[in-house]
């Protein structure tokens, strides 16, 4: 039996392929704590990850460690994701890692990534979905817990920036097990009612664990359905929750979400102070240009004397009547002259006129038909009698007058011009200038020859 003898490479390059088209090692998350770490000047990291029982091999290539929001160590416990393959060159398989956090937070961190990336892509992080907020807002919609520092930060900073607007707190649970369904019940409460412009939606900081249920998949399409705008206030100014990438604007505090929801009634004041001002000034300005026109027009010769404006006005209406009254003089006769060309014009052109042009043509082109017919019949006339004279010279009746005679067949339709036309015995006609000959041939000379038969022809 024939055997197939791989080389080394082969099989290598076998295993090799069948981890990789393995559905389970191409996407795994392991845990383990790193050991022999070396960051190469090449920016990749290659370490062990090792656990009490047992250890792997790994590395990361640059381009992934240059993303980590932390620096790997010795020693360092961690939870990398990545995908298992063989090292050719030493058969030796290994981790190729390409994200990696500190160990911790275990399963809710990897659930927190999940649902990140299923929601980003679908779009529900979207810069161009995100609407702006209301900048008078007369209702602010507040959703978080009616007994933590927060909803106290928020009511304070709201009374104190902008008291004008009314304040509408729908208390939730913010950590547990129902604190997602009751924070997903106030967004869409709020918005059934249509009485809030903004809504304002978060805690006071905690651990993961206790900001989770701002990290719940169905608090994330709350925020995203929501027909109000949404400032997300979550924890302190470093955390982060699903809430926050949805939300139309997110807020690092409470505190700070309440500023941003409405403007500050003292810089509201300040700017109307300062609009005041400058609409004063502008007032004076425009009240010192009126003063100054008026007295202008108060010294003016016009207001002082105004009979000598008049009588200025009443010189050069005159001016204008007499430069008038030339040009309407001028442009009636240049319109009388322009009436005589149009008038000489239009007799040339006049039916009569055109009807006396065309008898002349008629009776002219008469006299000239009249002529060319007359000649054209004269010259014909002429044609005529030399014909005539033509064929009456060339006339067989002339030929016959001076003694010749036509003989014709029997039947007197051919012409006979020779002896071969005739046979002896034949009936003949002979035709002359006052009758016709009926003879019968009864013999035939030929020139210069003696008698064939016959010797005369009987009539």
């Amino acid at each position: 039996m024939d055997r197939r003898i791989l080389t080394v490479k082969e099989l290598n390059r076998y295993i090799r392929m069948k981890l990789e088209s393995d559905s389970l090692l191409a996407e795994v998350w392991i845990r383990g704590e790193i050991s022999n770490f070396t960051h190469h000047s090449s920016g990749h990291m290659y370490f062990t990850l090792k656990d009490a029982d047992s250890r792997i091999k790994c590395i990361m290539f640059a381009s992934h460690n240059q993303r980590l929001p932390f620096i790997p160590k010795e020693g360092s416990r961690v939870i990398a994701r990545g995908n298992v393959s063989v090292y050719e060159r030493d058969g030796q398989y290994q981790f190729y890692a390409t994200h990696m956090q500190p160990d911790g937070i275990g399963s809710l961190y990897l659930a927190f990534e999940q649902l990140k990336q299923k929601l980003g892509d679908e779009g529900l992080f979207a810069t161009e979905r995100k609407r702006p907020l209301p900048r008078f807002p007369r209702t602010i919609g507040v959703v978080t817990s009616p007994t933590g520092a927060a909803v106290r930060d928020i009511l304070t900073t709201l009374q104190r920036r902008y008291p004008l607007a009314s304040v509408v707190l729908y208390p939730v649970l913010v950590q547990g097990k129902g604190a997602a369904p009751s924070i997903v019940k106030a967004i869409r409460a709020l918005n059934a009612m249509g009485e809030a412009d903004v809504l304002i939606v978060g805690r006071g900081g905690g651990s993961l664990e206790e900001l989770w249920a701002f990290n719940e998949e169905q608090v994330a399409r709350a925020i995203y359905e929501s027909a109000i705008p949404v400032i997300s206030a979550v924890g302190h100014e470093t955390d982060f929750t699903i809430a926050d990438f949805v939300a139309d604007l997110r807020a690092a505090t409470p505190t700070a979400a309440a500023e941003l929801a409405v403007p500050h009634a003292a810089e509201l004041r300040a700017q109307l102070r300062q609009r005041e001002q400058v609409l004063q000034q502008s007032l004076q300005h425009r009240l010192q240009q009126a003063r100054e026109r008026l007295r202008r027009l108060q010294g003016s010769p016009a207001l002082q004397q105004p009979q000598r404006s008049l009588l200025q006005h009443a010189q050069r209406l005159d001016r204008l009547s007499s430069r008038l009254e030339s040009r309407m003089e001028m442009r009636l006769q240049l319109s009388r002259a322009s009436y005589d060309r149009t008038h000489q014009r239009l007799l040339r052109f006049h039916p009569q006129e055109a009807l006396q042009f065309a008898n002349r043509r008629r009776q002219e082109a008469d006299r000239l038909l009249r002529q060319a017919m007359l000649g054209t019949l004269k010259e014909k006339s002429r044609q005529l009698t030399s014909g005539i004279r033509q064929l009456d010279a060339l006339s067989p009746l002339k030929v016959m007058g001076r003694g010749y005679s036509l003989v014709y067949d029997e039947h007197g339709q051919r012409l006979i011009k020779s002896l071969g036309d005739v046979e002896p015995g034949d009936q003949i006609t002979i035709k002359m200038t006052d009758g016709e000959l009926d003879c019968q041939v009864w013999g035939m000379r030929r020139e210069g020859a003696g008698e064939v038969e016959g010797t005369n022809a009987k009539s």
